[in-house]
């Protein structure tokens, strides 16, 4: 069935929403109508600024039916640490109805100061609901690129139909970030983007593109020179200023396979290092994403899990499953150890308690695959433990949750595979008598993994496949998927590029996918290719 496209982007509604109200980050000195002006500290006098200071482009992110946060960087020399001048500096923002700003409904001043990278988060509040706005930043006489957002309906209306994308894992050295340019003529009201927005590789000679730098990032500088390097991208900047995103971290934007205070190599990074470094992955990647002040980082942790209403029809639950799992078990005995948490006690509560909140839907923003994945054909199970087959009783005892009749219709939207695995989901996937209970779209990766050989995958995965029931399908193209959600059903596009190993590419639909809502699972529409 395929996708509609209903709206023009010019006379397009937002049909999306944020349920994290905020501050304005460096408030307003002229607020919306009828407003008192917000005081703000008065930056010291600062010296003539390079040229170039937009470099990374602005960003929107977590709507609401009244707002959304607003982001940029100053950074003339990115990844060099950003070639600023240790002061704060004023920066004027605008608010336009129009992208040529003859109607600017809000204007303001923040602070971009040294201790956040000269970043700008400004939280929106005032404007209308379901409205598209245009937004952008000046500064010392320059001015940045125009950003355009969408604000979401009212919170008490359903809107018809949610139209949305997801995608994940962005290795700069894998390839070029092809997808973008559809992305962006997809039009989605929003993109989620479900972790690995940047790799701490170091840089490899031999890759379509080089790291910066000559290691992994450690220290706050590094980490913030590797996300610079990463919004230098026209394709990535383009998209990040097209429609908000919504964002949520995995491993590599620390470490590899991290889980709490466990780095991957425990014999080569002290508890000490590791928890250093992760403070400083943690205060860069608030720097660079367009996340409201309550994800600034204190200490080790970031509050990244958060939930965003859709009206009646949606609610978001975006997860966060590394800032509070327990070390990765080493045998299926102790996966099945019940002590083991994917989420700590406390994000699952919060999680169970949303998913009863009478929404229609249940859309989990997820980072690693709930389905059970077996890594080799025949009797022998060999499972990734760094995924939720490292984390069984957990996984059953929310996935006994998700049938109980307690939340409706939930889909888990998970990235971190580099291919496509869309699934059912069975409290136990090796009885064949058990029920399904929600569905599971992995999507692949936008470059992660290179243009690998499609046969090589279906020779490895295909026999696995057979012995899988709960798999519906798989693929290993790089891409997105686009959904469209109404009130009877969730319709998904898997759209994939024929390469990243050249700056442009062609695109094509790979495959369609259908949920209806009240019925448990996931149904294959077509295949191409």
């Amino acid at each position: 069935m395929p996708l509609s496209y209903p709206l023009s982007r010019r006379r397009f509604v937002a049909q999306a929403a944020g349920a994290v109200a905020g501050l304005v980050v460096g408030p307003a000195l002229i607020g919306p109508e009828g407003q008192s002006p917000l005081a703000v500290p008065v930056p010291r006098p600062t010296p003539t600024l390079p040229s170039g200071l937009f470099s990374l482009g602005v960003a929107s992110g977590d709507p609401t039916p009244d707002g959304v946060v607003l982001w940029t960087r100053l950074a003339p020399d990115p990844v060099a640490g950003g070639g600023m001048p240790d002061v704060d500096v004023s920066v004027d923002w605008q608010v336009a109805e129009d992208d040529r700003f003859r109607r600017i409904v809000q204007r303001g001043k923040a602070l971009a100061q040294p201790e956040l990278a000269h970043s700008v988060h400004v939280e929106l509040v005032g404007l209308r609901p379901g409205r598209e706005y245009w937004y952008r930043f000046l500064a010392d006489g320059q001015a940045s690129e125009t950003g355009r957002t969408i604000t979401a309906p009212p919170a008490d209306q359903s809107p018809r139909r949610l139209r949305f994308a997801f995608a994940s894992c962005q290795d700069w050295a894998a390839g070029y970030f092809t997808s973008y340019p559809h992305l962006v003529d997809e039009d989605p009201a929003f993109v989620i983007f479900l972790g690995d927005y940047i790799y701490e590789n170091g840089p490899n000679k031999g890759a379509t593109r080089l790291h910066e730098g000559i290691d992994e990032p450690y220290s706050l500088a590094d980490y913030r020179n590797r996300h610079a390097q990463y919004r230098t991208d026209p394709d990535l900047r383009k998209a990040h200023s097209s429609f908000p995103w919504i964002v949520t971290l995995d491993d590599h934007e620390i470490d590899n396979n991290w889980a709490d205070e466990h780095p991957q190599d425990p014999t080569r990074q002290t508890p000490e290092s590791f928890r250093a470094r992760r403070v400083a992955a943690l205060r860069a990647y608030y720097e660079h994403m367009p996340l409201r002040r309550q994800s600034l980082p204190n200490g080790l942790e970031s509050q990244i899990y958060r939930r965003l209403d859709f009206g009646p029809l949606a609610s978001l639950h975006v997860l966060d499953t590394r800032q509070y799992r327990t070390a990765q078990p080493w045998n299926l005995a102790r996966a099945n150890d019940p002590t083991m948490t994917m989420t700590g006690a406390r994000q699952e509560e919060w999680l169970i308690r949303g998913m009863r909140g009478g929404a229609r839907w249940n859309l989990l923003a997820n980072q690693v695959m709930w389905a059970q994945n077996d890594r080799v054909a025949g009797p022998r199970q060999t499972f990734e433990m760094d995924c939720w087959d490292g984390y069984r009783v957990q996984r059953r005892r929310l996935l006994d949750f998700f049938g109980s009749g307690r939340t409706s219709n939930p889909v888990v939207l998970t990235g971190d595979r580099h291919a496509t695995w869309v699934c059912d989901l069975k409290p136990d996937f090796d009885d064949p008598a058990s029920p399904v209970v929600g569905a599971e779209l992995t999507g692949t990766s936008i470059t992660s993994g290179g243009d690998y050989s499609r046969t090589a995958f279906h020779a490895l995965f295909d026999p696995i496949m057979a012995e899988s029931p709960h798999w519906k399908f798989i693929d290993n193209r790089r891409g997105y998927m686009v959904c469209e959600l109404t009130a009877d059903s969730l319709q998904v596009a898997l759209r994939t590029v024929d390469t990243v190993q050249t700056p442009a590419a062609n695109i094509v639909t790979a495959a369609r996918f259908e949920v209806l809502a009240g019925v448990p699972g996931v149904r294959l529409v077509s295949t191409q290719g």
